[in-house]
């Protein structure tokens, strides 16, 4: 197993009866405490946060890149005729959701004064030129694009040896899929150590020019993504239900949420949440042939809740770098992090690992856009537990909203 149920040490099980969320809370409330009663910017304090972003920059290329390529190569042709309507249901919503993401930040634009102070980056001049420098990082030599980050390379390769591993045998699928899982399983190790990075971070962030009214900035960006999410959650999916059923979809909408969603924002895992979900779907009594497809690949490919974050975190740290980015630009953003959330990582947090990727479309420095990543730590914990709700729940929803479509068109016969 990648990750051990049963910790031998006595510490590592003390450890893991302490919920993960609540650990990040410690880790956040101690970081401000420490700041109050002792702040130095000299003190070692900071470079547990400092390592913490190290070590996500380490791991995130080999991650996006085993995640895309295996889920490329493992995709299944011929799928049946029934599952066309849910897929349709999964990218439409992801496709309104990042849409209402770069809305929402054109509105409401967050910034974190932090990263202001780090870097000087130049604007694009326009969609020509973002283009450009798309194509440019795309043809990189990928042993280069792994040294410098260049995400966009590292993208065009995964795709491209993931179609290629389609044809392949299926015990060399099995190694690239174990491979990803392997990867994973060493994101879920640093992840671990996410209470004591977001410790360093939070303490960083209330010493450095601005103090405590920094943290401000990260409440304005957490209501700016919960707003969104309920939108999505309330009035688009709704919508989308009822263009498809053809009926009132708020009793499905509020079943779903209350069973699926609350159980999703404590666990803040699609995975483990798969069993609460097929269970559901069977209470509903609907097509097993349907939902035992859909639920599963819904948990892979229906990331709503990623894209919002990620188009939300990366417009943030353009704004805050004052990039002026027009809107075609950003809308390719938008799709880029919409298409990239289908790979995003099982384990929590996973989605802002992703955020890099965006970061580069807009010529965003790594480091910059990792700290971003550890800014996203921060506030996962509210994030990732929503986001979580959001795509788990979204799941039964359209398999419900498409079972009931067809049974409407087998009614009609």
């Amino acid at each position: 197993m990648l990750e051990s149920e049963n910790p031998k040490g006595p510490f590592a099980r003390t450890l893991n009866r302490v919920p993960f969320i609540l650990q990040i809370v410690i880790g956040l409330i101690l970081g401000i405490l420490a700041a109050y009663v002792y702040p130095d910017d000299k003190s070692v304090i900071p470079t547990l946060g400092n390592l913490f972003v190290k070590a996500l920059k380490a791991v995130a290329p080999i991650l996006v890149f085993t995640l895309v390529a295996a889920a490329i190569a493992k995709h299944q042709t011929g799928q049946k005729t029934s599952m066309k309507p849910i897929i349709v249901l999964y990218f439409v919503g992801m496709l309104i959701s990042g849409g209402l993401a770069l809305t929402m930040s054109y509105i409401f634009p967050s910034t974190f004064t932090e990263l202001a102070q780090n870097a000087d980056v130049s604007a694009p001049s326009g969609i020509g030129e973002v283009l450009i420098n798309f194509v440019n990082q795309a043809v990189e030599n990928p042993v280069s694009a792994f040294i410098n980050g260049n995400y966009i390379a590292i993208l065009m390769w995964s795709i491209s040896l993931g179609l290629m591993f389609r044809v392949a045998h299926d015990n060399t699928k099995r190694v690239l899929d174990d491979l990803a899982a392997s990867v994973s399983g060493v994101i879920r190790m640093v992840i671990r150590f996410a209470p004591i990075g977001v410790f360093g971070l939070v303490y960083s962030s209330c010493t450095q020019e601005g103090g405590f009214a920094n943290l401000l900035n990260y409440v304005h960006v957490v209501v700016v993504l919960v707003a969104t999410f309920l939108m999505v959650a309330f009035i688009f999916n709704p919508l989308l239900v009822f263009i498809v059923t053809h009926e009132n979809p708020y009793p499905l909408v509020f079943k779903c949420l209350a069973k699926s969603g609350v159980c999703a924002f404590f666990t803040r895992s699609s995975a483990a949440n798969l069993p609460v979900n097929l269970a559901l779907c069977e209470e509903m009594k609907l097509d097993k042939a349907t939902y035992s497809i859909s639920i599963p690949l819904g948990c892979t490919i229906n990331m709503s809740g990623a894209g919002i974050t990620i188009v939300i975190m990366t417009m943030a740290a353009a704004h805050t770098l004052g990039i002026e980015i027009d809107f075609a630009s950003a809308f390719l953003m938008c799709v880029a992090s919409i298409l990239c959330a289908c790979g995003s990582s099982g384990v929590a947090g996973g989605s802002l690992m992703l955020i890099p990727l965006a970061c580069s479309i807009f010529g965003i420095p790594n480091d910059i856009a990792m700290q971003v990543v550890g800014i996203g730590f921060i506030i996962g914990v509210i994030q990732d537990s929503t986001e979580t709700a959001l795509n788990s729940s979204t799941d039964v929803i359209f398999t419900a909203a498409a079972c009931k479509r067809a049974q409407r068109l087998a009614n009609k016969k």
